[in-house]
């Protein structure tokens, strides 16, 4: 087995790898991007808490626009929030390719240091219609999903474009519409999420808990 990176040397679990794609554009600004910011933190508070979880799950935090990288790819204690700022356009598509492109190196990454990982998640929140050309993006989010190379789950904040996210999203898998600015209960969720993955077998099938921090709109 290669030796790997000192990260892997000194902690070689199973990693469960989440990429959080946060629309931070102008439309965010005030109260929505900062209980988007304290949501971020009761996820990593909340996987605190379980220990195969804090060693496991790794987070990268990609925010547009511009589409800019917050936090490349840390175990869950090494996770720290720059203060997000709303600023810009919502460049969907192109936020989407940088998440698919670094989870592509990271998983390079995983395989050259001997380190087995989950079904990676990718989580798009976003309060706004895409400003460029998503639909390219769109058919890699089909592709992979349909080669179980990813998991896309896409959220929509008041106001968000939910026709659109419905393309962009696997329809196995719809966007769902989350309740007013409530963002806790949405990453206590993706925390249960995450420890259940992390104490599974890697490809075993899970059952998720429910959803009851937002609905499916038609």
């Amino acid at each position: 087995m290669p030796v790997g990176l000192p990260e892997f040397v000194e902690n070689p679990e199973n990693r469960c790898p989440v990429i959080l794609l946060l629309d931070t554009s102008t439309s965010m600004s005030g109260e929505p991007i900062q209980e988007l910011s304290r949501g971020v933190e009761v996820f990593k508070q909340d996987i605190l808490k379980d220990s195969k979880a804090a060693l496991s799950v790794e987070v990268a935090i990609v925010a547009f626009g511009p589409v800019r990288l917050v936090q490349d790819f840390v175990t869950i204690d090494q996770l720290t929030l720059p203060e997000l700022v709303a600023d810009g356009l919502t460049p969907i598509g192109e936020a989407i390719n940088y998440a698919l492109s670094m989870l592509a190196s990271r998983k390079e990454v995983y395989k050259e240091s001997g380190i087995q990982y989950y079904r990676p998640w990718i989580f798009l929140i976003t309060d706004g219609a895409p400003t460029d050309d998503w639909k390219a993006a769109a058919e890699k989010i089909r592709v992979g999903e349909a080669a179980r190379k990813f998991c896309f789950f896409a959220v929509g904040v008041e106001g968000a474009d939910m026709k659109t996210l419905r393309q962009i999203a696997p329809s196995e898998r719809p966007p769902l519409l989350l309740k007013g600015l409530d963002f806790s209960p949405m990453f206590v969720w993706l925390s249960a999420s995450m420890k259940r993955v992390s104490s599974s077998k890697v490809g075993e099938a899970l059952a998720l808990p429910p959803v009851e921090w937002g609905q499916i709109t038609t």
